[in-house]
């Protein structure tokens, strides 16, 4: 085969991929649709329960009661097809890898997957609370807080890809010890850096509440530990012999 057939055959079954995730993901938001409010209710559950009996969640715009729903479906829709559209994309990649290398990268697309949806557990379960009940609290007298659901529905999105990358860290930390470019004992000397580092992280990306920016300090610190502790057990892959599949 030539290479210009071999690139457009690539192309061909990069486009058979990608229509199958798209119809995973069309059918995931047909059937959420119908539940697109209840979504938001849900979504917005951390700061409703933080409000005060006064307070209330507001739209600035005509459009957006329908749309922000919308939206809040899309997004748990591609969650939801998130799975499928990562085989698609292993599909798409796994012949051109070696053996050793799918056995090193099925398990860490499943892993950074749970990750980044635990990720975005902590942030709703454990931030949202600490920082909604910081910002009523700090709330002058005389103000009632009125939040627009679309400026939430934005602050929501920001904490879950933070929070979501984040716990990428022990990925990350094993790719690069399995690549040699760093070993865990350098990891390990450099531990008090990686410290002020996520102490300065979480004071720039967190709300300016001190729990807020000290949990995602530590969680950043608990993942790089994990990370270095899961990478002892991962051999750099210099001088490995590979061997096609």
């Amino acid at each position: 085969m030539s290479t210009s057939e071999n690139f457009i055959a690539h192309l061909i079954e990069l486009r058979k991929r990608l229509l199958n995730s798209l119809k995973a993901l069309l059918l995931a938001f047909v059937c959420l649709v119908p539940f697109a409010g209840k979504l938001y209710t849900l979504l917005a559950k951390p700061l409703l329960a933080s409000l005060p009996a006064s307070g209330k969640m507001i739209a600035t715009n005509v459009t957006t009661p329908f749309f922000v729903p919308i939206k809040v479906a899309l997004m748990a829709a591609f969650m939801i097809a998130l799975p499928y559209i990562l085989y698609q994309a292993w599909r798409f990649v796994a012949p051109g890898l070696y053996v050793h290398e799918k056995r090193l990268m099925a398990p860490l697309i499943v892993a950074s997957t749970v990750l980044f949806l635990c990720g975005m557990a902590v942030a709703y379960f454990l931030v949202f609370p600490f920082v909604f009940g910081y910002m009523v609290a700090s709330t002058p007298e005389g103000v009632t807080m009125m939040t627009d659901i679309e400026n939430y529905l934005s602050f929501a999105l920001t904490m879950f890809i933070a929070f979501g990358m984040t716990f990428q860290v022990p990925v990350v930390i094993v790719v690069l010890v399995r690549l040699g470019v760093v070993t865990t004992e350098k990891l390990r000397q450099i531990r008090r850096y990686v410290i002020v580092g996520a102490t300065v992280a979480g004071a720039i990306f967190m709300p300016p509440d001190a729990m807020s920016q000290i949990l995602f300090a530590v969680t950043l610190w608990l993942l790089y530990e994990a990370g270095i502790l899961v990478a002892r057990w991962v051999r750099p892959a210099a001088g490995e012999k590979k061997s096609e599949a």
